[in-house]
């Protein structure tokens, strides 16, 4: 099973664990991270469903390219980081 991972300073403002998902592509495993917790979705997603500025989704280290429909390749070992991007000086 791949594994949807989101990172500590994300956790910090809303309880979300790593999942373990059955998918093929970045929106099937974001919906079934989104089912055990809705307040995460309006965390990660506008109300447009598109990706906030704000974060950034990787796939076995490699950033999602397909922000609209998520539709990048998820294999079954893969593993998706969902974070919010950080800047500062």
């Amino acid at each position: 099973m791949a594994k949807v991972h989101f990172t500590s300073n994300l956790r910090r403002h809303v309880d979300c664990p790593s999942v373990e998902v059955v998918a093929s592509h970045v929106h099937q495993a974001l919906e079934q991270a989104f089912a055990k917790n809705q307040r995460l979705r309006t965390y990660v997603l506008d109300d447009q469903g598109h990706l906030r500025k704000h974060m950034r989704i990787l796939v076995d280290g490699v950033a999602v390219k397909d922000l609209e429909h998520f539709n990048d390749a998820v294999q079954p070992t893969s593993e998706l980081w969902v974070m919010q991007a950080l800047s500062g000086g």
